[in-house]
């Protein structure tokens, strides 16, 4: 999720463009409060997600991906990440963002 400035003052949460993940990836900022990112890294996920160490949410700070997590996703942290543009063969077409150790 990431969040939405309106008109109004007001801030809503909504679904990562893919041209927003890429920006977070690449500028390095959080995808929830679009500040700069440091270490810890955190990445919200399903299970399955965890599983293939792969996941679609951009990078957060912790505080922000405890904000933004539902009740059946995981926070996991870490240090660094590999960001994936699929390919043209590439089953998943969504870009996905792969952490390095886990912490």
């Amino acid at each position: 999720m990431m969040r939405e400035d309106l008109r109004d003052g007001s801030t809503r949460w909504r679904e990562p463009t893919r041209p927003w993940v890429t920006q977070c990836a690449l500028s390095r900022i959080c995808g929830v409060c679009e500040g700069g990112l440091g270490r810890p890294i955190a990445f919200v996920g399903t299970t399955d997600e965890v599983a293939r160490n792969q996941f679609h949410q951009p990078p957060m700070h912790l505080e922000c991906a405890a904000r933004v997590r539902t009740g059946d996703e995981v926070v996991v942290s870490t240090a660094g990440f590999a960001f994936v543009r699929p390919g043209r063969d590439d089953p998943d077409r969504s870009p996905r963002f792969e952490p390095h150790a886990l912490l």
